[in-house]
């Protein structure tokens, strides 16, 4: 009996040695993916940044600078550290000292939500530099719900800023009511997020495309049947040539089977936002105003794209993003 008590005793501290060194490689290789995520992020940076990698500005030079925040803030997304004091925790205990200068959560926190612009000029450059000349584009918009319907009346997120605050919605594709927000993108049929941006979610897919036509000319955009409006049609095309497709309706005169280049090319887009639920998780949300919501969801698109990135530089599909860091 106390023979196999020891034994038992002795397995359970081998696979505990094991998990918890499993642990602190896990840790190291954030650490070591952080650092070429900040080279690359330097590279694309230019000269929006100083020499010591800071957007100028007066007052103290930090010595942590914005492009490592802007780094850290990735390398958490890509590796599903979505919780801030969860990754701090780890960082202090498994790895202390490795990252020099490292800042508390809470200067984390507040820097994070003040570099995300840089953040976004980086992962437009990145996305230009995967894929800067294409002239088809998908477009379609995704539900984020900050909450259960149960729990919608009383969400304390948005209060105090109205104006970002969200609403409910009706998601027509999963036939589900939500209380949240929308999230509307824009992506080349090879399947590089070129635009987005983050809307109430009673706001209609429509209101995106006015924004659509002054950054883009010349190309054709793929919408699904929510898009299908003949003076937004007419609007875009003679405003900036951009030829809006969309299926006609199952009850409208002209209806015909849409091309299996259109589905093909419409799949890239739904594909991406599969992908942002599953590897980013974008439906799991700890946010607790707006601001940290929209700071969170451009990080997690744009650790997409640096995944993309990888995958470029090695010369492997750009959509495989769980086999990037690898």
């Amino acid at each position: 009996m106390y023979k196999k008590l020891h034994i038992s005793l002795i397995f359970s501290n081998l696979v505990f040695s094991k998990s918890l060194s499993t642990k602190i490689i896990v840790m190291y290789n954030f650490v070591t993916k952080f650092g070429k995520i900040l080279e690359i992020c330097k590279q694309f940076a230019g000269n929006r940044v100083n020499e010591k990698g800071n957007v100028a500005r007066c007052g103290v030079v930090p010595t942590f600078s914005d492009l490592e925040v802007v780094a850290l803030s990735l390398t958490s997304e890509a590796f599903g550290f979505d919780s801030e004091n969860y990754l701090f925790n780890r960082l202090n205990k498994e790895c202390p000292g490795v990252i020099p200068n490292l800042i508390t959560r809470r200067q984390y926190n507040q820097r994070r939500k003040k570099t995300k612009f840089l953040g976004e000029e980086i992962r437009k450059a990145i996305a230009c530099k995967i894929d800067g000349g294409e002239s088809v584009f998908c477009i379609d918009s995704k539900p984020v719900k900050v909450c259960q319907n149960a729990r919608g009346k009383r969400c304390s997120i948005g209060k105090a800023d109205i104006e970002h605050a969200p609403a409910w919605g009706y998601c027509a594709s999963q036939n589900m009511h939500y209380y949240g927000y929308k999230l509307h993108a824009l992506c080349g049929i090879t399947g590089v997020i070129h635009s987005y941006d983050m809307t109430a979610a009673n706001v209609h897919d429509l209101y995106y495309l006015k924004d659509v036509k002054w950054e883009y000319h010349d190309c054709m955009i793929l919408g699904d049947k929510g898009y299908l409006s003949a003076p937004i049609q007419q609007d875009l095309f003679q405003t900036a040539n951009i030829t809006l497709e969309v299926p006609y309706r199952l009850n409208q005169k002209n209806w015909r089977q849409p091309s299996w280049a259109y589905k093909r090319f419409r799949k890239r887009i739904e594909t991406i936002f599969s992908q942002l639920n599953d590897h980013f998780m974008m439906i799991r949300n700890y946010a607790k105003q707006p601001e940290g919501l929209f700071t969170r969801m451009a990080a997690k698109v744009a650790a997409f794209t640096m995944m993309q990135y990888f995958n470029f530089l090695n010369h492997k599909p750009i959509g495989q993003v769980k086999y990037a860091l690898f």
